[in-house]
């Protein structure tokens, strides 16, 4: 049943619908729209929603830059994801003068930024539309404000406590989806703007999670993402509290469902209870994303993580003894503030002795507004990108040694698409989160199929159709 904020945004819904009518026969075409994604798959998911919101009042979706409506949603976990968006900006303002018709929009994290604000009122003001992440959910009312009465809306709110999910939606692929199971987050990493542009940890029931599950598996999806800033806090703040765990219990029961996955999940709330789940799980995929940041307890500590290098190697441990062939991935911060090479070294520690099977690798990027932008002891650009490169050298050598092991094994694949560089060749990717090449027909995409591993190629294999 639809809550009275969903009612009142598909009215909304429909009186844009009828400004976009009435410009379409004004103009003799089609209104033209571009939803352009930068950040995580919580940001993607958002973007699904814009886009569906989007096409049902009657645009029609381009990748042209010089679309009648341009929206991005941003951002802002690194200042160079800043600095992408306003290049961008940049060059969208010689198409606003060509197109008088042109409206530009501005959403996601880096909205929530005051300071983004006000750089954008006055270096960018051909800006005319800008909402953060707190109130997507009213896109169509402020639209329907931009154009009705033509003029700039800049609404961001500060937090709210409200969930409005029963919005048309645009997925990019018609088999797998994301779902948001819980906003925000409560860690305050002293490192991340996160907890302060996505506000407190709030998580939805239960019951209407899977029932959003449930119609899109009747849709035709096979494979679902649960997606929040830590999954593994989800339930605590609801009226009757519920485990991570317990979610994915009632998950599994979904008929029709094949795979589940989530992301992410922090290693301070990784329970007993989750990874036996896992264990006793059919459906469950055999792949987890555990960041670390650091091998370092002590820049662990500074970080505010709240564990240290013993207990994630404890972790790993009880989860490979539970999965054996799991894949673990992870993320991890190079050049924090006071990072020494002895850091560094237990970083390389924890890399070999973990074995992941991938790590996204970055450089430590200072964000205005976090306890570590202020920390002395800033790391030199020289030694970080010496001591950066000792990692991902051990990263990548670690990769290739523990994804080798499939090879000459037969497996599950998901066909996800036609190879861009051959399409006699198709993309899947099995449980563990490997993508696999191999020759078949598109009427496969969206197939669980069985495919043996004949030819490993560091990150990813080629296969053969069995």
């Amino acid at each position: 049943m639809l809550n009275n904020e969903e009612i009142l945004q598909r009215d909304y819904i429909e009186k844009l619908k009828e400004i976009v009518s009435k410009k379409k026969a004004e103009l003799g075409r089609d209104l033209t729209c571009q939803v352009t994604t930068f950040g995580c798959q919580m940001n993607a998911r958002d973007s699904e929603k814009i886009l569906g919101i989007l096409l049902a009042a009657g645009y029609v979706e381009t990748q042209s830059d010089d679309a009648d409506f341009v929206i991005y949603n941003t951002c802002t976990v690194r200042d160079n994801a800043n600095q992408r968006v306003y290049g961008r900006l940049g060059a969208l303002k010689s198409h606003k003068k060509k197109n008088p018709n042109m409206k530009i929009g501005l959403c996601g994290c880096m909205m929530q930024e005051p300071s983004v604000i006000e750089k954008i009122k006055t270096s960018y003001s051909f800006v005319d539309l800008i909402f953060g992440t707190h109130n997507i959910f009213k896109f169509a009312e402020l639209m329907v404000r931009m154009l009705e009465n033509d003029q700039k809306v800049y609404e961001v709110w500060e937090g709210t406590q409200e969930i409005v999910e029963d919005l048309p939606i645009e997925r990019k692929y018609f088999f797998k989806s994301g779902i948001n199971i819980m906003f925000g987050c409560n860690n305050f990493c002293s490192y991340c703007i996160v907890p302060y542009v996505r506000g407190r940890e709030r998580s939805r029931k239960p019951e209407e999670i899977v029932e959003e599950i449930k119609k899109l598996v009747a849709d035709g999806v096979v494979e679902i993402m649960l997606l929040g800033q830590n999954v593994n806090s989800y339930g605590k703040n609801l009226d009757n509290p519920i485990s991570f765990a317990k979610l994915l219990e009632m998950v599994e029961e979904i008929e029709g469902l094949e795979r589940i996955r989530f992301m992410t999940s922090h290693p301070k709330d990784l329970s007993d209870e989750l990874i036996e789940t896992m264990k006793k799980s059919k459906k469950i995929c055999h792949h987890m994303h555990l960041p670390l940041q650091s091998g370092s307890s002590k820049i662990l500590s500074v970080m505010n993580r709240r564990y240290d290098k013993e207990h994630y190697l404890e972790l790993v441990k009880k989860i490979r003894e539970a999965i054996p062939d799991i894949a673990i991935t992870t993320d991890i911060i190079v050049g924090f503030p006071g990072e020494t090479y002895e850091d560094v070294l237990e970083t390389i520690d924890v890399i070999k002795k973990a074995q992941f099977d991938n790590a996204f690798t970055f450089i430590y990027s200072k964000r205005t507004g976090t306890p570590a932008a202020e920390m002395p002891n800033q790391v030199d650009e020289e030694t970080v990108k010496k001591h950066f490169d000792m990692v991902l050298s051990t990263v990548q050598d670690m990769a290739k040694e523990r994804t080798a092991r499939f090879n000459g094994q037969t497996v599950d694949v998901l066909v996800e698409d036609i190879n861009e560089q051959d399409s006699e060749y198709l993309d899947g990717r099995m449980s563990h989160n490997t993508v696999v090449h191999f020759k078949g027909s598109k009427d496969l995409i969206g197939k669980i199929v069985n495919v043996k591993l004949t030819n490993f190629h560091g990150f990813y294999y080629d296969g053969e159709l069995v």
